[in-house]
């Protein structure tokens, strides 16, 4: 007689069925904390999911509570990869894979970084608040190293149509990120004190204190903030006009076409003159054309510099001209130039925040062994020194390029030298039509709001828009299309609580975070001690 053994009586399936118990918990919170960092990244433009940010910081708080430091690390790169991992894919758009992986991992390494630190606090009383300023202590650090900082991925960057953007011009991207992050924390904490009082039938009031004022306090301070919101005209208006050129063909090769490029931007200029001729549209006061609308220097080409001082004529417009400086020695330079129908060239601002990789190579040998493309940077760019206000046309226009928009610094020190109106002239050829020139624009809104500025975003093929100063697009383009944004904008001169406080928000972040970390600390050697 043959014995057949049921699956319940096999030894080995039984064994088989306990590993499976055992490992599918542990694999919970690696998952969960790769699903955080895609929701960070899902809250960004160019969809309008703002309030995906919440789960996901609630998520990664729940990854991270009470976790042991090195678990902290590795749940963080987790984190980190899931959430920069797709939004920093339009670095690798035309130059490969390597670059966009190699800046997504060091990103991630932040993130993680962070995330030990959040793990470290998650044991005090009132951790989502310790947890939400060592978030901004990490952002600060990766706005700054290496290489004068990476500050894209910034939460706040992605929060143009939040509910929280009023904070911004209280405490501007540092407390914007802050409150975020704290609500997301917060809201953890109140799902954790429900499921304590579910199984236990004991309310946990210090718990519930906690959570509530976290999740609360940031959505009172950013009703109370709307106030601060204001797009009316202090100054009166200007009328301004933005060009968008195009470029010839997506991707690098638009470098080897810099005539064509600057044919497109004078003929788009040219015809806008006609428009204005024809009653069409309003003669501008000024005109801001694109960073790179002229890679040809016109102090050393005649014909680049007729063919900008013809369309500026036809425009009788002051224009600000995106271009390339090579001298004779030394570094190149990323110049944006007034240019005066009479007077042609009358001032200049080199761009003070160059882009790493892409604008100069630091340790070229070295990033020579992982991609060839290093070579495309044949000769480096250098920084410029100077803030950049330009007076055009009795406005005074606060002058950031491209990259540096996402520098608290360069913007507020336009505002703090008298500018008016913040102009963001941009080149985003280069990454085709990826998220990035999306990712950019929303920057700029809430560089508008933080400082109460109207901010004109004229791109050679992204996305050029108006913003008014709370942060809403009046006009914007389509991408790779040339046209011409003609609006009048309102002109304003007074200084929002976080163009005043300056750094000061982000150093008291810092030290809240110091002292979080720091208690954090005496409590783990305590407990060693008391073993």
């Amino acid at each position: 007689m043959s014995t057949t053994i049921s699956p319940v009586d096999d030894p080995q399936s039984s064994v088989t069925q306990q590993r499976g118990r055992r490992f599918l918990p542990r694999l919970a919170r690696p998952a969960a904390a790769v699903l955080s960092g895609v929701l960070l990244y899902l809250s960004f433009p160019p969809r309008p999911l703002w309030w995906l940010v919440l789960p996901g910081f609630a998520l990664l708080g729940w990854v991270l509570h009470s976790r042991r430091l090195r678990a902290g690390f590795g749940l963080g790169l987790l984190a980190g990869l899931g959430f920069m991992l797709p939004l920093l894919h339009w670095t690798g758009e035309e130059v490969g894979p390597v670059p966009w992986l190699a800046l997504a991992a060091a990103e991630a390494l932040f993130v993680a970084v962070g995330c030990i630190g959040v793990a470290a606090v998650s044991r005090l009383a009132w951790w989502p608040v310790w947890a939400a300023a060592v978030w901004a202590l990490d952002e600060a650090v990766r706005a700054r190293v290496p290489f004068g900082g990476f500050p894209w991925g910034k939460i706040a960057f992605g929060q143009a149509d939040s509910v929280f953007l009023p904070l911004a011009a209280v405490g501007g991207t540092p407390l914007l990120s802050f409150a975020v992050v704290l609500c997301g924390f917060g809201l953890f904490e109140a799902v954790r004190s429900f499921r304590t009082y579910r199984s236990t039938g004991r309310i946990p009031r210090a718990a519930v204190s906690a959570a509530a004022a976290t999740v609360l306090v940031p959505l009172a301070g950013a009703l109370a903030a709307r106030p601060l919101v204001d797009d009316s005209a202090e100054d009166g208006t200007a009328t301004v006009a933005a060009i968008q050129g195009n470029v010839p063909r997506l991707g690098l090769d638009f470098n080897a076409q810099r005539r064509a490029v600057l044919d497109n931007h004078a003929r788009r200029t040219e015809q806008l003159a006609r428009e204005v001729k024809a009653g069409k549209v309003p003669q501008p006061d000024f005109v801001l054309w694109p960073e790179n609308s002229s890679d040809l220097d016109p102090y050393r080409n005649a014909d680049a510099r007729i063919v900008i001082d013809e369309a500026v004529k036809a425009i009788n417009a002051p224009t600000v001209v995106g271009a390339v400086i090579e001298p004779d020695t030394g570094k190149l330079r990323n110049t944006l130039i007034q240019w005066d129908p009479s007077g042609g060239p009358v001032a200049t601002y080199d761009k003070r925040h160059i882009q790493p990789f892409g604008e100069y190579m630091p340790m070229r040998s070295f990033v020579r062994i992982f991609s060839s493309d290093v070579d495309r940077v044949q000769r480096d760019f250098g920084p410029g020194k100077k803030v950049g206000v330009f007076d055009l046309a009795g406005t005074k226009v606060g002058l950031v390029t491209c990259y540096e928009a996402a520098f608290d610094d360069a913007v507020r020190d336009t505002v703090e030298h008298g500018s008016q109106l913040i102009a963001v002239p941009s080149n985003n050829a280069t990454f085709g039509r990826s998220e990035m020139t999306y990712q950019q624009l929303a920057m700029s809104r809430v560089r508008a709001v933080e400082h109460s500025r109207s901010v004109v975003v004229p791109v050679t093929s992204g996305v050029s828009a108006v913003i008014r100063p709370d942060g809403t697009i009046a006009q914007e383009t389509k991408m790779f299309t040339p046209d011409a944004l003609v609006d009048k904008v309102p002109l304003r001169s007074s200084l929002t609580p976080a163009t005043r406080l300056g750094t000061l928000p982000e150093g008291l972040l810092v030290l809240i975070a110091a002292a979080g970390l720091g208690w954090a600390t005496v409590r783990s050697v305590r407990a060693r001690r008391g073993r």
